[in-house]
């Protein structure tokens, strides 16, 4: 068995694409997954699967998504490993003066081509940061996500491919849920 972290987008936002936790964790258990586990109501969800490969797993969860709530969700998974690298990746830690609270990571479905990303700029005027690693984007927003211009759309506009944002310490309380034995 395998530790994973799914991630679905845009649920339970503004009323839109409405599910409750807990029919969330019983679809997954439905679905022949362990140790179902979720966290706050934006879908996280920490399970435990027989299979290794995410992709195979990705599209199970989003037919079964679609089966059970009638409509459609993208779903990014990660590893817990996947989770500890980006958590030690993170570039705006090393300063030391970053306020983990205005930071955030936005999650790619793949590594983005160099060029979208070399040809992806902060908007003018803009005091909020961000660099790309792999399939995360590392996001420092001194006046917070709610003001920021990088968002999931602007990342998936720039770099063309679905993305989903969790917060600093959302990210690192499924790398604590995921480090379970």
């Amino acid at each position: 068995m395998k530790t994973w972290i799914a991630m679905l987008r845009g649920i339970n936002v503004s009323g839109q694409k409405k599910i409750k936790m807990a029919d969330l964790r019983a679809m997954f258990e439905a679905a022949d997954f362990s140790n179902v586990q979720s966290y706050v109501q934006s879908g996280n969800v920490v399970f435990d699967a027989g299979s290794q490969d995410a992709a195979t797993l990705t599209v199970a969860i989003e037919a079964a998504i679609i089966a059970a709530f009638g409509f459609e969700v993208s779903v990014f998974l990660r590893d817990a490993d996947d989770f500890r690298r980006i958590i030690e990746g993170n570039p705006f830690l090393a300063r030391g003066n970053v306020d983990p609270k205005r930071l955030y990571v936005t999650f790619l479905n793949s590594v983005p081509s160099e060029g979208l990303v070399n040809s992806t700029e902060v908007p003018a005027g803009s005091a909020d940061e961000f660099a790309v690693l792999g399939d995360a984007v590392y996001l420092h927003c001194p006046d917070g996500y709610g003001t920021t211009r990088l968002s999931n759309t602007f990342f998936e506009r720039k770099l063309a491919m679905p993305a989903t944002t969790r917060n600093w310490n959302t990210v690192n309380a499924l790398a604590e849920m995921a480090a379970r034995d």
